[in-house]
């Protein structure tokens, strides 16, 4: 009986099944691909119509879904959302410095407007960015789970069967042997199972698969996106940050009323500060004095003394930059430093008014601090009730050509350079104001003769004001440091999704999924012929590599002879042709 010779278009779709599932990638739909009418033939009446509407409006759903959770879109949606990112970083957030953010826009009034409806201000909370944000948060999610199960279904089943024609294959050898079909078949599947392939025995061959961490690697790439979006949406959402600017000797405990200046996120609460608080000790900062890196800091550290809630135990620590405190959930950053000169001033009767340290603010990298007082109650020689006001500069190191300039920024010469004002400060008005600036538009300036009144002082020297109205003396110098207390929720998740979205990628792209077959089957001349091919998801060059070492490995339990010439009559159509030879 003549057999029917296999067609060309069979042996292809034969191969075809071999290779099918080698990925997780979704199919192409072959249904519409382009949005149209979804709706078919309406009928006629009232009711056609709603029919009608509804498969259109079902239709439409389907579509708009299968664009949304394409790859293509989730890559076109990373991509805006990369770019969403540029103009929070080139203009200034309110979220991050509201007073830098303002200043922008007076400087920029032009464009400052167009960029304020654009929500450019505040980009990571704009309706814009959040709908991207939210989309490929969506389009991850639809392209991951179907394509998880997938992959589960892909592990609980076999290994596809042998195509008819193992040598229509791209990688493939074939040899002869004395050895009987079963022996040869079980020896490949020991093998093939101590290789770590997944292996199936069926009929006269033996199916294997390996490389199934390929697929797991980039599912593990795509979930580990959607954490780092949770991580970063819960960042944004529960955040808090705060400032606090701290002279030697000083006590914070965190809470609201202890920041110098706090933001955090929508979804924040007072309840979500961690309780602890800590005493600032000491501070000790050395700088270079040679070279070009004249002034950098050497050492740059403050010693604290940190507990956590109300009744934990008073612990040792040092900050240092880029080496915070972590405790109670909160990271302690030290991100500033300067002087705050101690002075004690006495009203015209003699009696004190004010005694502290006052922080200063640097103006440049050589400590050049400008320095404010405020002395709201005070009374004249004659017991009038008045307000003093001084403001000035503090230099840590001056010198004699430069008297208002800091040339080095430890305490190598400090002097503290003062002019005095009365009047009213304005701070009886109910209306906030920084106590780093000093507001003199109700106030005198004190005078020494025509000239206004100022002293250069040391420490240990005295200011004496003119007509009896007080004296100032400077004490002492003290440091100060500013902190940073953040608390950032979603930075642990960030990591731990960056961490496997990079372990995800190298799986995805140093593994490769390939399926091996193994078929022996008695030829015309009563000899085994073993058939043994390979199949990747893409070329690869350790394929014919691996091919090659399997059979060489195969054949001490299949030793190959060579075959008998066959007459012409006598060869069956089916059997390998031995001129197609080993190609791997």
């Amino acid at each position: 009986m003549a057999k029917t010779e296999t067609t060309p278009a069979t042996e292809d779709k034969d191969i075809g099944v071999a290779g099918s599932q080698l990925s997780t990638a979704p199919a192409e739909d072959g249904g519409q691909a382009v949005p149209g009418s979804f709706g078919g033939v309406r009928r006629p009446g009232a009711l056609g119509w709603l029919a009608w509407s509804g498969r259109e409006a079902v239709g439409w759903v389907r579509w708009f879904w299968r664009q949304l959770t394409s790859m293509r879109v989730a890559l076109i949606l990373l991509f805006l959302l990369s770019l969403a990112t540029i103009p929070g970083s080139l203009v200034p957030q309110t979220s991050v410095d509201a007073v830098k953010a303002e200043n922008w826009k007076k400087a920029h009034e032009t464009v400052a407007s167009v960029y304020d409806k654009l929500g450019l201000f505040h980009v990571y909370t704009s309706v814009w960015f959040s709908a991207i944000y939210i989309l490929l948060f969506t389009s991850l999610v639809g392209c991951i789970i179907p394509r998880t199960w997938q992959f589960v279904g892909q592990l609980r089943g076999r290994p596809p069967g042998a195509p008819k024609r193992l040598t229509r294959l791209p990688v493939h050898t074939t040899w002869h042997t004395e050895a009987e079909p079963e022996q040869v078949l079980a020896a490949a599947r020991t093998l093939l199972k101590k290789r770590r392939f997944r292996t199936d025995a069926s009929g006269d061959a033996v199916a294997a698969e390996k490389g199934y961490l390929r697929e797991a690697g980039n599912l593990v790439f795509h979930i580990a996106l959607i954490v780092m979006l949770l991580a970063f949406a819960s960042g944004q959402l529960w955040k808090s940050e705060g400032q606090k600017l701290m002279v030697e000797g000083d006590k914070f405990s965190n809470t609201l009323t202890q920041y110098d200046d706090f933001k955090s996120g929508s979804l924040f609460t007072s309840d979500d500060l961690g309780p602890f608080g800590f005493t600032m000790d000491s501070f000790e900062g050395t700088y270079e004095r040679t070279g070009p890196q004249r002034g950098t800091p050497r050492k740059y550290e403050a010693g604290v003394t940190y507990w956590d809630g109300a009744d934990g135990a008073p612990k040792k620590a040092t900050i240092k930059v880029n080496e915070p405190l972590e405790t109670a959930g909160s990271k302690v950053y030290l991100i500033g430093h300067g002087y705050a000169p101690v002075v004690t001033v006495r009203d015209g009767k003699g009696e004190i008014a004010f005694r502290g340290a006052v922080a200063s603010l640097p103006l440049d990298a050589n400590v050049t601090e400008s320095t404010v007082i405020k002395v709201p109650d005070t009374r004249d020689k004659d017991g009038n009730k008045t307000q003093l006001g001084f403001k000035g500069l503090f230099v840590p190191t001056q010198v004699p050509e430069m008297p208002m300039v800091s040339k080095f920024p430890a305490l190598d010469n400090p002097r503290l350079v003062l002019t005095a004002y009365r009047g009213s400060l304005g701070i009886d008005s109910g209306l906030p104001q920084s106590v780093y600036q000093l507001d003199v538009s109700k106030m005198k300036q004190y005078k020494n003769g025509k000239r206004p009144f100022a002293q250069n002082l040391k420490v240990g020297d005295t200011m004496t004001l003119p007509d009896g109205a007080g004296t100032l003396k400077f004490e002492g110098i003290k440091p100060w440091a500013t902190f940073q207390v953040s608390q950032q929720p979603g930075n642990s998740m960030a990591l731990v999704g960056a961490v496997a979205a990079l372990v995800g990628v190298a799986g995805s792209l140093f593994i490769q999924r390939r399926r091996v077959w193994v078929r022996a089957v008695r030829g015309a001349d009563g000899r085994t012929v073993v058939e043994m091919a390979g199949l990747g998801r893409s070329e690869s060059a350790k394929l014919p590599e691996e091919i090659g070492d399997l059979a060489g490995a195969l054949q001490p339990d299949a030793p190959p002879v060579a075959p008998e010439e066959p007459t012409e009559s006598a060869q069956p159509e089916d059997s390998a042709d031995p001129s197609e030879g080993a190609r791997a």
